[in-house]
């Protein structure tokens, strides 16, 4: 679902939409190249299959990253442009595998008419409906 209008007035609570992907070898090592983090655990399966997490795992940012995509399309026709001002009380609950679908499910739970702000709920879920990651994300009009 996504909202029209200008005005902070014209989004409403309970507005929601999801955004699935599934992540995917490259994803994993264009992300690693891009932010320099080439940890083990994100390049080196030999080194992974020693560990308890026993594959080789995506990036807790680049989860969060796959969060903006829902932000963007809630409000794609939305008449002023929003910006991300930051996300709160992010949380990465159980490692993300190469080949995991991911869900994330995006939901506006409050509106800070006064400062012009949305505050959504973000729940990311894999195939098998394990909550992966959550976070609060704060939008802020602009123009």
């Amino acid at each position: 679902m996504v909202v029209s209008g200008d005005s902070i007035d014209d989004i409403t609570v309970g507005l929601r939409t999801t955004f699935t992907k599934t992540v995917s070898e490259s994803d994993v090592y264009l992300f690693a190249g891009i932010t320099g983090d080439l940890d083990p655990n994100h390049v080196d399966e030999e080194y992974c299959r020693k560990t308890s997490l026993g594959h080789r795992v995506a990036h807790g940012t680049l989860v969060l990253g796959y969060t903006s995509a829902a932000s963007t399309r809630i409000l794609q026709d939305f008449g002023r442009p929003m910006v991300s001002v930051g996300y709160d009380r992010v949380r990465f609950l159980k490692p993300v595998y190469f080949g995991d679908t991911l869900t994330v499910e995006y939901e506006i739970e409050g509106i800070e008419r006064e400062r012009e702000r949305t505050i959504a709920k973000v729940e990311v879920k894999n195939q098998k409906g394990d909550l992966v990651a959550v976070a609060t994300h704060i939008m802020q009009l602009v123009g």
